[in-house]
């Protein structure tokens, strides 16, 4: 088999993939479409994902219906105010052993490949941080001991708007460990009488799983693979430096507004994002429109307000419009 056809063989199975998870996940998941593609598209770029929205909107609902089409072990973690570190990453205990004390490693819920940190603004910032190595590093330590996390390993986090009673922001550096952050917004029309016929019948649909833990890991590592170069290439450096206070391009409402730009993560996570939106249209190539698609959840948490946009009540969602309209 050539080269160019072995390509081509890889790319159909990934769109293949990509299909059957979508399939899956409408079993049980009512619209969002645009959701469902950016938790995927996340996923295969081999990232976290932070959901934001009100609760009753079937987040939690996503992550795990994404868990059984995938075949994923799977954990969930309820964040409260009173959720300790050690709940979380687990903990060293005094066991004995045959008349014998010694510690013994209790692993937490983040040992798994899908976790699940539900309300995740809701626990304190001491808690919030140690998820920071497990993102970062796919490994936890311990009473001075690491311990390596299974591929693949992923956070999605579910969060509440701030507004809300009993939230706690996330810090910066928390969030830039996302990848993206995807904002689910409430139903309506049809799709919310169709969420009532699916929840109020006598039982509700559970898709099957469609994919394995390895066929992940080899679809993750195609999508790096995918060739980045020419106008899309140069477009992710241009619409980050565009998120900067008076960096190239951007638009004099980012400089009076924006404290902080995207950082290079920002970069890495329009380039990955725009490598599986490729890959899901059939294409071993980035296509400047696969970026300016993925940049909205890629970039939304990494734009910091400054004093002057948050007391004026700047949305970071129109900044965004502006930066995609100043690089066009």
């Amino acid at each position: 088999m050539s080269e160019r056809a072995e390509v081509e063989r890889e790319v159909a199975g990934f769109r293949r993939a990509w299909a059957d998870l979508r399939g899956a996940l409408a079993v049980s998941i009512v619209g969002q479409e645009e959701v469902v593609d950016q938790v995927l598209t996340a996923f295969f770029a081999g990232g976290h994902v932070l959901l934001e929205g009100v609760p009753g909107l079937g987040k939690t609902l996503l992550v795990r219906t994404l868990a059984r089409a995938l075949g994923l072990r799977f954990s969930r973690v309820q964040c409260t105010p009173d959720l300790m570190p050690g709940d979380v990453t687990g903990t060293t205990v005094l066991v004995d052993e045959g008349g014998r004390r010694a510690f013994s490693f209790r692993p937490g819920p983040v040992f798994t490949n899908l976790l699940l940190a539900d309300e995740v603004n809701r626990a304190t910032p001491k808690t919030q941080s140690a998820l920071l190595e497990a993102m970062e590093e796919k490994s936890v330590t311990v009473g001075g001991e690491t311990h390596r996390l299974e591929e693949p390993f992923h956070v999605l986090a579910t969060q509440n708007p701030l507004e809300m009673e009993g939230t706690f922001p996330l810090p910066e550096a928390q969030l830039d460990r996302f990848l993206f952050k995807v904002l689910v917004r409430s139903p309506g029309g049809e799709d919310l009488l169709r969420i009532v016929d699916r929840t109020t019948g006598a039982a509700a649909p559970v898709p099957g799983r469609m994919l394995d833990g390895a066929l992940v890991v080899r679809l993750q590592r195609l999508v790096r693979e995918v060739v980045l170069e020419g106008p899309g290439r140069t477009l992710v450096a241009r619409i980050v430096e565009a998120t900067a206070p008076g960096g190239p391009g951007a638009p004099a409402s980012v400089t009076r507004f924006v404290r902080f730009g995207a950082s290079p993560r920002g970069a890495q996570a329009l380039a990955l994002g725009a490598k599986v939106r490729a890959l899901g249209a059939g294409r071993s190539h980035v296509a400047a429109e696969d970026v300016r698609a993925v940049a909205r959840p890629a970039l939304r948490h990494r734009l910091l307000l400054n004093f002057e946009g948050e007391a004026e009540g700047v949305s970071v969602e129109s900044l965004l419009d502006e930066v995609l309209a100043a690089t066009a």
